[in-house]
């Protein structure tokens, strides 16, 4: 059984535009628990292949990229690059331009 927390954070997830990005404690906050960013990365881990999560949208509250994996942050970096997000070589989106935030969930 889902708990009511993860299906509203893959609610958000499920939203992120194309073209935009939010952060893992933004998605907890929308989700109603401000935190719980580290049950959203929990959630992204086990739940993104089941549920057709665009992970590739979800960045860590400083607008970076935050796989270690190198060949893992490229891949997540084309990814946003198609979608037209700047993406510097460092990892790094501005969030000012970027960012995605909903209101109401």
């Amino acid at each position: 059984m889902v708990q009511e927390f993860t299906k509203r954070v893959i609610d958000v997830i499920k939203n992120i535009p194309k073209g935009k990005v939010t952060t893992y404690g933004s998605i907890a906050t929308m989700a109603g628990n401000p935190r719980g960013a580290r049950q959203v990365t929990r959630i992204l881990h086990s739940m993104t292949r089941k549920y057709q999560l665009p992970w590739h949208r979800v960045v860590n509250s400083r607008g970076k990229i935050s796989i270690p994996n190198p060949s893992g942050a490229e891949y997540q970096r084309s990814l946003l690059k198609d979608e037209g997000v700047n993406v510097s070589d460092k990892f790094q989106i501005n969030l000012n331009k970027y960012q995605w935030i909903r209101i109401e969930i």
